[in-house]
This record gives C-alpha cells, structure tokens and sequence, in this order.
C-alpha cells in the first residue's frame, strides 16, 4: 500500500464561468507538509475548494486514503479525517471559544479525548483560554486564527488543509502561525498549505508546487525551490541580476 495519502490527477475546476484548475497533478505522503505557492488568482483556493467538496470538480480525479473523494460532500469528508482552515478565519462568530473548539470536534464520540484536546490547544493558545466564555466575533484577527487553527486540529485530522494562514496577520501573529505549523507538522500530520509568505511556507514545507494561471508550472523539493532564481524572483520579491 502506498503511503500516498492524497492523489489529484488532471483536476479541473471551472468557478463563476471562468476554467480556474486547468488540469493538474499533485500528491502528498504522510507525513508531508506540501506547499502549493502563487500569485493571486492561480486557482490555489479553488484546488483547495475542490478537495473538500465546496466546489464540483468539471474533470480529474481526487484520491484520499486510496478512495475516490470526488463529489463527496464536505460534512463525509470531515467525517473521514479531512479537515480546512479556509481564507479568513471562518469562526462561529455569535459562539464562544469554548463552543468553537467543540464544534471542531462534532464527529467524535470519545469526551474524555476532546476535553484534553481542548486542554491541550488552550496551552499552546493561552490567549484562548483566557478568552474562553468570549464570543468569538470580539476576537481580533490574530486570535481568530488561533481558534480556527484550534477548531480544524479539534478534529484530529488525518490531512490538514491551510489557506492563507497568515493573512492580515501582524509579524508576530505570523510568527505563531508558523510555530503552530511546525508542531503539526512533528505531529507527523500531513498538510497541503496554500500561503501568500511563499518564503516562510517554503522553509517549513517538505515540497513545493508553483500554481500560475491554473497550471502547476513548477514543482520539487522545497529547499531547491527556496534556492530557484526563478521562483526567488517571482515570489520571494528579489531581484536577480
């Protein structure tokens, strides 16, 4: 068996009448922190979307844990261990953080389990425990991205997928994020990571993929991408000679 634990082949996603993902191939193994980098409008959000059942794959095929995924609706996929943290946080925001983090984890049984899980997030995330009877609408930016972190990890996924963790985030914020990442990622919890900071998400990342007008136009070992002159170039804003 392979230990290919996510398998898109010739994926393309159409999204409000314009072709997004225009066929493309990308796998993660477990274990694997994948990054998929790109400039605005690439389709990177869209391929993200089309993994978890938001939106309807027009061609491809989407093989999670060897099964194919494709059509499935996205409350079946978080049932099977595939859990997001989408663009913009996404918190319940008229529910406490306390609420929050129990929403994360509505497919399990094992209460014993979710309250030291739920222990366990308010240590890594102090500021959410002080705040935990809060709505979660009165959270700044940064302390709502702790909490959507928190919630999706609520579940215990099998695949992590992030979507611009990072954004709007002050330098520390962005700082946390990533320390997060890289205690999941030690966790051995494989993870697909879309990210504006194609710098930091290439040094945290195992491999990388270069998405530019819905095509992946370059893909391979993380670090050679760090060190590509092309990609340094394009993505990392250095100006090569």
């Amino acid at each position: 068996m392979s230990d290919t634990i996510l398998k898109i082949s010739q994926l393309q996603v159409n999204y409000g009448g314009i072709k997004a993902v225009k066929g493309i191939d990308l796998y993660i193994n477990n274990g694997e922190l994948v990054t998929l980098i790109g400039a605005n409008g690439a389709g990177k959000t869209t391929t993200l979307k089309a993994i978890t059942g938001l939106l309807k794959p027009a061609q491809g095929e989407i093989f999670y844990l060897g099964n194919n995924i494709k059509g499935l609706p996205s409350f079946k996929l978080v049932e099977k261990g595939l859990a997001m943290i989408p663009e913009g946080r996404g918190c319940f925001t008229r529910m406490t953080i306390l609420e929050n983090l129990k929403m994360g984890a509505f497919t399990r049984k094992d209460m014993e389990g979710i309250k030291q899980d739920i222990e366990k997030w308010f240590e890594i995330f102090p500021r959410l425990k002080e705040r935990a009877h809060q709505l979660a609408g009165t959270l700044s930016g940064g302390e709502q991205q702790m909490l959507s972190m928190a919630r999706a990890l609520m579940s215990r996924p099998k695949l992590l997928l992030l979507d611009e963790p990072s954004m709007g985030l002050s330098p520390i914020m962005v700082q946390k994020v990533f320390e997060v990442i890289y205690s999941i990622k030690a966790e051995g919890i494989p993870m697909l990571l879309v990210e504006q900071n194609a710098k930091l998400a290439l040094q945290a990342a195992d491999r990388a993929y270069v998405m530019d007008s819905g095509l992946i136009s370059m893909q391979g070992q993380a670090q050679l991408m760090l060190d590509d002159p092309k990609v340094r170039a394009a993505y990392l804003g250095e100006v090569t000679s």
